[in-house]
């Protein structure tokens, strides 16, 4: 990946098309930018934690272009991890030439994480962890990272206690890039998943306190494969046992109460095993099943 793309103005394209971000000013972008390049240009080696999402993918690609092959990018495929992001990330990784594995974490025979305390996510990224501190140990590889940015400061995420636990580094975070600027360095990079919605593991569409399964698992990304396929962008599948209720971007709600893409979902979720399909109608909200929750932030 080079360095030089990053130069253009804001107006311009590194090989991703343009769209209505909102980029910094280019040189506090930039100064950002060459402080996560030292940041990473004074570690001997690095397992980066690569799910193929935005920040993570960005991370590894800076990584790889400072480290080279002192960068292993590692993808952990569970049953939780939608294959939509699993074949993104490796067509990325093959795109950008990223060191790259792909290694099978067993989160689902956790018995804390299958009841779906409100730290699930502690036991999904402590089962990572492990793995990857097993591989950073028998390669002699000195620092694992993750993706986590400056915009995750003071949010409830759980599985920042576990990165603690196992001295993961945050070097996005360290170099205080937040999620937009992020966005925009990789639009500038080529990066073709710059404006990929964000998203989580499946298992977040499932309330706390109720078992988490492989089916359950897999109905929720059939109801979401439905949406993208009718061309939806923002949108969830939050299962309730017998009801999906479906957030969307609030742009997005009123195609979805037309008769004709009402009545297409509502078919298709209920050949799914739904007996009823509800939009809610204050469209998608980040980690909206927190709501139920008095949450600190972690």
């Amino acid at each position: 990946m080079s360095h030089a793309p990053l130069a253009e103005s804001p107006g311009t394209t590194g090989g991703a098309a343009a769209g209505p971000i909102d980029p910094a000013p280019d040189q506090a972008l930039l100064h950002k930018h060459a402080a996560l390049r030292r940041i990473l240009e004074g570690l001997p080696s690095l397992v980066v934690a690569y799910s193929g999402g935005v920040d993570s993918a960005y991370l590894a690609c800076v990584a790889t272009d400072v480290l080279g092959s002192r960068a292993l990018c590692v993808t952990a495929d569970s049953p939780s991890y939608p294959d939509r992001h699993r074949q993104l990330a490796l067509s990325l990784a093959a795109s950008f030439g990223l060191y790259h594995e792909v290694i099978h974490t067993a989160e689902l025979e956790r018995p804390e994480y299958r009841a779906n305390p409100a730290n699930r996510c502690y036991y999904c990224k402590h089962e990572l962890y492990t793995h990857l501190a097993a591989i950073a140990r028998e390669r002699g590889i000195a620092v694992i990272a993750d993706g986590s940015n400056a915009d995750d400061r003071g949010d409830y995420r759980p599985g920042r206690q576990a990165a603690r636990e196992f001295g993961v580094r945050s070097p996005l975070d360290e170099a205080g890039l937040t999620k937009s600027e992020i966005r925009e360095l990789a639009r500038r990079a080529g990066l073709p998943t710059w404006d990929e919605p964000a998203s989580a593991c499946l298992s977040s569409r499932i309330p706390y306190f109720t078992e988490v399964t492989d089916e359950k698992l897999r109905t929720i990304e059939r109801a979401e494969a439905v949406l993208r396929d009718l061309g939806f962008r923002v949108f969830r599948v939050r299962h309730h046992d017998t009801i999906a209720r479906i957030e969307l971007g609030r742009d997005e709600i009123p195609r979805a109460l037309e008769p004709d893409i009402a009545d297409t979902i509502d078919r298709e979720l209920r050949a799914l095993g739904y007996q009823h399909v509800a939009v809610d109608l204050r469209g998608y909200r980040l980690g909206s099943l927190n709501d139920a929750l008095r949450l600190r932030p972690v």
